[in-house]
């Protein structure tokens, strides 16, 4: 498991701290939403006494299923991830065109009697229940005799288990009981139609049980109420994306009080999670404060005062033995392709297969960070062979980079080129666009940079010989977050080396730096 002790946003890189891109927590007892200005999609947030837990959906990425934690709901730490590698499926091995825009989204997360777990269900697969007593892990696993879209794990006052599972499709929801250890589904029944619904969550608050349901149709929240699971139900909007959201839930807070959370599509950027006030009005819940009902506040007052201003790590020296949380490959990736080790204090990169960035095995991606984000890199290159594409940029729906090679003479060469996937994810045509073709540069250390600005929708790349005077390469590319073509997630940052030989040189990285530009 990538699993590495929390650190600051910027680590020592010999240089000031650069400002980072986003801080939520204003100092002054205020946030700002988003708390996390990049992609986290599909959250589900728990409490357990002091602490908060959240989960979200992470597709194809290995390792899967991130997890994070707070004291506050603004400022979050990774715990680590549920899922070391994918399994189940060749297509997670980037086999018969891989798995992008599918593998594992949607997780649910609950505690009940010292244990955490995660039910979740892969595309094409039956749906897993992940359990550990220590969300570090280790977690195990079991599979379900059926699947459960965007399965909502719920456990009564009872202590019995259940799921809720409905498709946007359709709308039918059906809840699912579970045996006392969770292995086995005992009962199935439909408790409720809501057109167009899924997503379902479900919490209780005193004699009602409520279910938060996404309309992905119309961008919006419901809730639903009900004395009894099986109803019946009645059901009120809640907001839509225009006011805050339209796929979360509710968390409560030590004192009683509840906050909401829910995912908003935002542009470029992908989909990100708002966190909001919540009052109550004749036993319904409200988003936003009394004074302005109805939406989600951009600014307003930290859910727990107090606590002190963290931001997830990004910026790395590769000085550690384990990959830093906020790395994930693009699929599972081939271990001996990589290493942190063979050259101590250098991420190595040995060119793996690959026909472009979008087949190629063992890229290393993070989110990219909103509003706008510069990645730079520091890369030797002496030891990258002719065939080789080894470089930086970005990666989605749009591939923008800077890609390092070497000419018939042995002289490194530079070429920019936007590949763009223009497909489904079972076909293969993608466009590409070579903007500046094979161009030599001297010298074997080089640094490359990549900028995204997700208000604009664009990014640009450039490189460097000395880290100090930058070139820029291609002009400016788009970049878009797309469910239906690229990764279903917001542009990343990624580190590849690949070489449609299936073999070749090698790539060192230095370090990256993540700021705002």
């Amino acid at each position: 498991m990538m699993r590495l002790a929390i650190l600051p946003l910027v680590l020592a890189l010999g240089a000031a701290a650069p400002a980072p891109p986003w801080q939520s927590d204003q100092g002054d007892g205020r946030y700002a939403n988003p708390p996390l200005y990049a992609d986290y999609p599909d959250p589900d947030i728990i409490r357990v006494g002091a602490d908060f837990y959240f989960i979200t959906t992470t597709f194809a990425n290995v390792p899967g299923l991130t997890l994070m934690t707070s004291k506050d709901l603004v400022n979050w730490r990774f715990v680590g991830h549920v899922i070391d590698r994918l399994e189940g499926r060749p297509q997670y091995d980037l086999k018969d065109g891989g798995a992008y825009r599918s593998g594992i989204f949607a997780p649910s997360l609950r505690h009940h009697d010292g244990m955490f777990y995660v039910a979740v269900t892969p595309v094409g697969e039956n749906t897993r229940i992940y359990r550990a007593r220590d969300p570090h892990g280790p977690w195990t696993m079991n599979r379900l005799t059926e699947p459960a879209f965007d399965p909502g794990l719920f456990f009564d006052t009872d202590g019995r288990g259940y799921i809720a599972t409905s498709i946007g499709s359709d709308g039918t929801i059906t809840l699912l009981s579970l045996s006392a250890d969770l292995r086995r589904i005992t009962d199935k029944r439909v408790i409720y139609f809501n057109k167009g619904a899924e997503g379902s969550k479900l919490v209780r608050r005193g004699d009602y049980y409520y279910l938060f349901n996404a309309i992905p149709s119309k961008l919006a929240l419901t809730v639903s109420r009900a004395k009894a699971l099986t109803g019946p139900w009645e059901t009120r909007p809640q907001i839509d994306d225009t006011s805050g959201g339209h796929q979360g839930a509710i968390v409560d807070l030590p004192d009683g009080r509840d906050f909401g959370f829910v995912m908003v599509d935002a542009g470029a950027v992908g989909r990100m999670t708002n966190i909001s006030p919540i009052h109550w009005r004749d036993g319904w819940p409200v988003w936003g404060t009394p004074d302005a009902p109805g939406r989600v506040p951009t600014l307003a007052l930290k859910p727990i005062q107090g606590k002190p201003v963290t931001l997830l790590p990004a910026s790395d020296d590769f000085a550690a033995r384990e990959l830093g949380m906020q790395w994930q490959w693009n699929h599972n990736p081939l271990p001996d392709r990589w290493s942190l080790t063979a050259r101590p204090g250098f991420l190595r990169l040995n060119a793996a297969p690959g026909a472009d960035i979008w087949t190629a095995r063992n890229t290393l991606i993070q989110k990219g960070q909103g509003p706008a984000s510069r990645g730079e890199v520091s890369i030797d290159a002496a030891g990258i062979r002719p065939g080789d594409q080894c470089g930086f940029g970005t990666f989605g729906k749009h591939n923008g980079h800077i890609a390092i090679g070497r000419d018939a003479g042995g002289r490194l060469t530079l070429t920019m080129r936007v590949v763009t996937d223009v497909a489904d994810g079972k076909t293969t045509r993608r466009t590409e666009d070579v903007r500046i073709a094979a161009r030599p540069v001297a010298g074997s250390r080089l640094f490359l940079r990549t900028d995204m600005d997700f208000r604009a929708g664009m990014g640009r790349v450039a490189y460097s010989v000395d880290g100090r005077s930058w070139a820029g390469m291609g002009g400016e590319f788009p970049i878009a977050y797309d469910w239906r073509t690229g990764t279903f997630q917001g542009p990343q940052y990624a580190l590849f080396c690949y070489n449609p030989a299936g073999t070749g040189g090698r790539m060192d990285v230095d370090w990256f730096r993540l700021s705002r530009p």
